[in-house]
């Protein structure tokens, strides 16, 4: 595996982000959107899973609009403070624009097979969520993506093969809104739903709080066997 830190040209601007290799090429390519804690440890992590199971995973630095290279800590509470003020001052529709970009680029690189998917963790979940919503994008997978129902309504144009992870214990989506979300989306053939009892939200952030081993290993096996479906050449 190889990994760097690269620049990705936008339609109006430049983006760092963290770029993860496998050593065989050419080979599908993952764009893994952050949670609200910025390119940190645990995403540099799931680039490295992605990658060591033969994808090209790139980690892109969402939060670049307002403060470009922030790395935070979901266990000091300035770091709290800060990564809740960035999220709720983004703006989703530049994002989705940003990860169309995104997806884009690294389907061009020398390394990729030419196809794309993401997977999205929280903030990125929704993204994921309404990137398979807006764009062609090939596949997406989302982790506890939060405040998706507020863009429920955007569900009829989901058109493009989409995974979500549920954890029935998340305390950041109430259970109404699990309900509503596969209510208003499992009658879809591009979903796949997979629901986790017992889980917290962030069950798959690696030494997080809520961390669950169990469950983290289900979902990043579910995820490794739909990105290979729908990602192979």
């Amino acid at each position: 595996m190889k990994t760097c830190e690269i620049r990705v040209p936008l339609r109006d601007g430049v983006m760092g982000a963290h770029l993860a290799c496998p050593e065989r090429a050419p080979a599908g390519a993952i764009v893994a959107i952050m949670e609200i804690w910025g390119v940190n440890d645990t995403m540099r992590r799931h680039a490295a899973e992605f990658a060591q199971a033969g994808f090209v995973c790139l980690v892109p630095d969402l939060f670049w609009r307002q403060e470009p290279g922030v790395e935070l800590d979901d266990s000091d509470p300035e770091d709290v403070k800060k990564a809740f003020d960035l999220y709720y001052d983004f703006d989703y529709d530049l994002g989705v624009r940003d990860m169309e970009d995104t997806v884009r680029y690294v389907a061009g690189i020398p390394e990729c097979s030419g196809r794309a998917g993401a997977v999205g963790y929280c903030l990125g979940g929704k993204l994921c969520y309404l990137l398979c919503c807006r764009t062609d994008i090939d596949c997406a997978v989302a982790y506890y993506g939060t405040y998706i129902e507020h863009h429920i309504r955007e569900a009829p144009a989901l058109h493009r093969p989409f995974m979500l992870h549920m954890a029935l214990k998340d305390r950041w989506v109430q259970a109404e809104v699990n309900e509503l979300l596969e209510r208003r989306l499992g009658p879809n053939p591009n979903v796949t739903i997979h629901k986790y009892p017992g889980a917290d939200h962030a069950f798959a952030r690696h030494g997080g709080r809520t961390w669950s081993k169990p469950e983290a290993d289900r979902a990043l096996a579910l995820t490794l066997d739909f990105f290979r479906r729908h990602l192979a050449r």
